[in-house]
């Protein structure tokens, strides 16, 4: 090679390698050590036996183990996981996310082509007639009347010499990045709201069916309190009473099944069903498992699992491309253009000799005064790439609170869990020794039914405890990043 291509080549992979603007750097990870203020215990609550069931049993941290990819199968429904399955098949949030990531990735591949010259082909064909008498003819045969066929072929390529294009192309990838990201968020959290409104479902279900019967063991009660006035046995007070306790207990299931109705439209949504066509019956909540093993990711590692986090970190990627391609509007661009072609009056002749025609343009310009908006613009890009950096920091610390807000309620709820359970064993054992001394004459009737109205408050909180021992379980997976992980 001479020293003439060498220099070439050595100031065109100078050029090739300019790209003015901030360089991307991927955001240090949190250098955090735990999650909360004190150290977790190794269990959750002790275990227990009783009614509680799957939900009773206790939980332990394993710290360093990964969420399982599919980890709503760890709670043993197969109704849970057909449930999943229809809803990331046609829920339309996630087909929503699915084209706009291929929208995207259209729109990034689109601009890389300004890294290739741009061709363009012509053809046209015009009659004419020249005006001899006051013009010139403009065909060397000097006829007035002709048909003109032109033929041309265009070549333009815009110098990237500061880099402005690649940084606009580095800015769409990420943007495409971010939402491929996006569509993985929509997954995981269409997964956890499908896991936790079907789990919501199961528990007004299991809690409806438990006032049905509060209510229809309130209503013989009545019934034997008003065969009692009646003999004389016992005053209207105790029939008053009673009568009040089953108005309240039958005030409170229509409420129960409002809520059950609207858990079962949500899912129906969820799953891409109009509630109208849907047919979907409650999840036993006896049937389900809990889990006995929660993961504990080091936090480290969190930022690399939890896709709303790389969402943020690629738009701040995109953001740090767009200073760039500011900059680069402000300097000088260079671009050539070059057209080859030919005219004739029959298509046969267009390249004939002496009917073709060729030319070249290279062109160099620079925005002099453009009032201040092309700093301005600038401006606007280094501000947008400060407040997707706020961003970013922001979705990281609300990853750690939502880990934080699971773990502290994963703790609460297995001692919650004990506490119903105790409170449940007690109420029962209350309700039975009342009810034989009710029956012996020792205790008046009021007494019988202030413990069956604990009884059945008791049974309750332990059915909205087991309820929320499945849904923050879930709650925790999902703040993990739900088995998630970045590419490397």
């Amino acid at each position: 090679m001479t020293r003439s291509g060498a220099f070439a080549a050595t100031v065109a992979a100078c050029i090739a390698g300019c790209a003015v603007g901030p360089s991307f750097k991927p955001p240090a990870a949190p250098s955090v050590q735990g999650y909360l203020p004190d150290p977790l215990a190794a269990i959750t609550t002790p275990a227990t036996t009783g009614p509680g069931g799957a939900a009773a049993t206790s939980q332990r941290w394993m710290p360093g183990m990964n969420v399982p990819e599919q980890w709503w199968k760890l709670f043993g429904s197969s109704e849970l996981d057909t449930l999943v399955g229809e809803a990331l098949r046609q829920n339309p949030t996630v087909q929503a996310a699915r084209a706009s990531l291929r929208q995207a990735q259209e729109t990034a591949a689109a601009a890389r082509g300004s890294y290739w010259p741009e061709v363009d082909a012509d053809y046209s064909v015009s009659r004419q007639h020249d005006a001899t008498g006051t013009l010139s003819p403009a065909l060397a045969s000097g006829q007035p009347v002709y048909t003109l066929h032109t033929a041309q072929l265009s070549v333009s390529y815009l110098f990237d010499v500061f880099g402005g294009n690649r940084r606009r192309v580095e800015s769409l990838e990420s943007s495409a990045e971010a939402q491929r990201y996006e569509l993985e968020g929509a997954k995981l959290t269409l997964c956890a709201n499908v896991a936790v409104t079907a789990m919501q479902w199961a528990a007004l279900a299991a809690q409806t069916q438990a006032t049905l019967e509060i209510v229809a063991s309130e209503r013989e009660s009545l019934v034997i309190l008003r065969r009692q006035y009646e003999l004389g046995s016992i005053p209207q007070t105790d029939v008053m009473a009673q009568e009040a306790a089953v108005a309240a207990a039958e005030a409170s299931v229509p409420a129960l099944q409002r809520q059950l109705e609207e858990q079962r439209h949500s899912l129906a949504v969820l799953t891409g069903q109009f509630p109208s066509e849907s047919h979907l019956t409650p999840l036993d909540l006896a049937s389900l498992e809990l889990p006995p093993d929660l993961p504990l990711s080091v936090p480290a590692d969190l930022v690399r699992q939890r896709p709303d986090v790389m969402a943020a970190e690629a738009q701040l990627h995109a953001a740090t491309a767009d200073v760039g391609v500011a900059i680069a509007a402000m300097l000088p661009q260079i671009s050539l253009t070059a057209q080859r072609g030919g005219t004739a009056t029959q298509p046969s002749q267009l390249f004939a000799a002496g009917n073709t025609f060729w030319g070249g343009t290279a062109s160099f310009s620079q925005t002099l005064f453009s009032g201040g908006a092309l700093r301005h613009q600038a401006r606007a890009a280094r501000a947008a790439m400060d407040e997707a950096g706020a961003y970013y920091r922001l979705v990281v610390l609300q990853a750690f609170q939502n880990v934080a807000d699971s773990l502290t309620a994963l703790q609460l709820d297995g001692a919650a869990m004990e506490a119903a359970q105790r409170s449940e064993h007690a109420a029962a054992a209350s309700l039975a020794a009342t009810r034989s001394n009710v029956e012996n004459g020792t205790n008046p009737y009021l007494a019988l039914l202030n413990a069956q109205q604990t009884y059945d408050n008791a049974v309750v909180n332990l059915l909205q405890a087991r309820a929320s021992r499945y849904s923050d379980t879930v709650a925790l997976f999902a703040a993990l990043g739900g088995g998630w992980r970045a590419p490397q």
